[in-house]
């Protein structure tokens, strides 16, 4: 069998899936902030549970790796990791935006593009651009958006923003051939991809993956004075 859990937890979607041979068998979704610590687990083991396949029976854990929130992405490497460790079976570290565009790739023509994009607060986003063919045109990325951004992308077909940022971004990039799709990632398309890297055996090191957050995360120090509230 090629029974693949796979686990999303990039951004504020908590969502596990369970593909055989890369077709989907079961997918629950939650989503809201801050969930994924209370939710994650329940989840995989409701998932398990209502598809009637247990642990022993799985060949592989795959995880959504980034870019993305840093608490989402610890919590959902991290519990993978886990699972991956105490069921010797290997791990499949999946790129976030890469599994985002997955769903809209098979409906280009050879003159569209893909940008898949996450929220970065402000007006930042993270971004990676993709041609129909699977060809990365830009990898992954922080960049700050503004009326001109990607416009050396949009002068053929149609461009493809989808994510989270959408609505932000909608706002500033006037364009004729820009589509805004509007999306949250999902362990579908994490699911669909890990069976490819299953099968050419494009496996995470356990003891030494981490999580891809471009970013480095920054504390903010209170500016309360603890001693004179």
């Amino acid at each position: 069998m090629g029974l693949i859990l796979s686990i999303e937890t990039a951004v504020s979607v908590c969502s596990v899936a369970v593909h055989d041979h890369g077709r989907l068998v079961g997918i629950l979704e939650v989503v809201g902030e801050n969930v994924h610590g209370r939710k994650l687990v329940p989840l995989i083991q409701g998932l398990l549970t209502h598809t009637g396949i247990s642990k022993k029976d799985l060949t592989a854990v795959s995880v959504s790796k980034g870019p993305g929130s840093y608490t989402g992405l610890r919590i959902g490497v991290s519990t993978a990791k886990g699972l991956a460790y105490a069921l010797d079976i290997p791990l499949i570290g999946v790129d976030t935006l890469e599994a985002m565009a997955r769903g809209y790739l098979n409906g280009c023509t050879a003159n569209d593009v893909v940008i898949p994009m996450l929220d970065a607060r402000r007006m930042e986003v993270y971004a990676k651009i993709i041609a129909p063919n699977g060809e990365m045109l830009l990898e992954s990325q922080p960049i700050v958006v503004g009326p001109l951004s990607f416009g050396e992308y949009m002068g053929g077909g149609r461009t493809f923003f989808v994510g989270d940022a959408c609505d932000k971004v909608s706002s500033v990039i006037k364009h004729s051939n820009a589509v805004f799709i509007q999306c949250f990632p999902s362990a579908r398309t994490v699911g669909e991809l890990a069976y490819e890297k299953y099968h050419s055996g494009d496996f995470e090191d356990i003891a030494y993956f981490e999580p891809n957050y471009l970013k480095e995360f920054m504390v903010i120090k209170s500016k309360k004075n603890v001693l004179n509230p």
